[in-house]
This record gives structure tokens, C-alpha cells and sequence, in this order.
């Protein structure tokens, strides 16, 4: 889970770990690139990203999702955001996103999203 608040970052990591998920946080782009890219050489890489779309003075969701589809150009990601009317949050699979989860989310539109990418 990528977000620049670290409240929401706790969050999330608890709602996914109470459904089971093993849960890593960055608060940027350039953490989030650098840790999928770490577990994907271990060979566990993640089952599923989701990325906020903008981080102050950071990289954000859109400029961090081309440097993942470079990587593994099979990223289950999700973006995030507070912003519903961003053309990346109505149109996420055109940017390389699988789901999009409006801000502020619940545990149950968290599931269901996570729930769509195995389908």
C-alpha cells in the first residue's frame, strides 16, 4: 500500500491484515518501486499493489504505475484516491490500473476490489 499519510497507510495495512493479507507501506513512488522491485528478485513477489494517485512532493500513482508495468507487465494495481473526478480514477484501466477505490474506503470496498483482480 502506497499513501503519504502515514494514518492512512495503518489503515489499511489494518483492514488487509484482518482479511489475511500479508501487508507491506511506502509512503511514495520511489519506495514503492524499489520494494516490488526487491520482492519480485526474492521470488514472492505481491499479489496485488494499490497505489495512491497523488502524493505531495512525491511520486504519485500514475508516474508509479508505468515504472511498475515496466518491471512486471502483469501488476495487479489498484489506484486510490480522494479526487473522483480524476480522469485516472474513471478511466484507471487505460492508465494500466486493474481497480480503482475511491477515498475514503471501508474494509468491504477494499475486499471487493481485491476480490475483482482474481477473477
Amino acid at each position: 500500500v502506497m499513501d503519504d499519510e502515514e494514518m492512512l497507510r495503518k489503515l489499511a495495512r489494518q483492514m488487509l491484515e484482518r482479511m489475511g493479507y500479508a501487508v507491506e507501506t511506502v509512503k511514495d513512488g520511489v519506495e514503492a518501486i524499489a520494494l516490488y522491485k526487491s520482492q519480485k528478485d526474492s521470488g514472492e513477489p505481491f499479489d496485488a499493489v494499490i497505489l495512491d494517485l497523488t502524493i505531495k512532493g512525491g511520486m504519485g500513482g500514475e508516474q508509479t504505475i508505468r515504472e511498475l508495468l515496466e518491471i512486471n507487465p502483469d501488476v495487479k494495481a489498484i489506484v486510490s484516491s480522494g479526487y473522483f473526478n480524476d480522469p485516472v480514477m474513471s478511466n484507471f484501466h487505460k492508465y494500466g490500473f486493474m481497480g480503482a477505490l475511491p477515498k475514503p474506503y471501508e474494509k468491504k470496498a477494499l475486499k471487493e476490489v481485491l476480490e475483482k483482480l482474481s477473477e
